[in-house]
């Protein structure tokens, strides 16, 4: 399958169609300072792909949990 390049306007909607509020300028400010998702440049425009949106999204995901009591790493 062919990878799709997504704007930051459409990267935007695909994180926010995934249940997860995330603004243009957000990805924008991310793109600025870091801590946002890998993106190339396609000439002067910002492109992301699907893939590279999904692992960012998994890594700024907490692990899941069955209590807001759990400590993390205790055994």
């Amino acid at each position: 399958m062919a990878t799709k390049y997504l704007n930051r306007h459409e990267a935007a909607a695909y994180i926010t169609a995934k249940g997860l509020a995330c603004s243009f300028a957000t990805l924008q400010k991310y793109a600025t300072v870091g801590g946002g998702p890998l993106y190339r440049k396609f000439g002067n425009r910002v492109v992301y792909t699907e893939a590279d949106l999904d692992a960012w999204i998994e890594q700024k995901l907490g692990p899941a949990r069955a209590s807001s009591s759990e400590i993390l790493g205790a055994a």
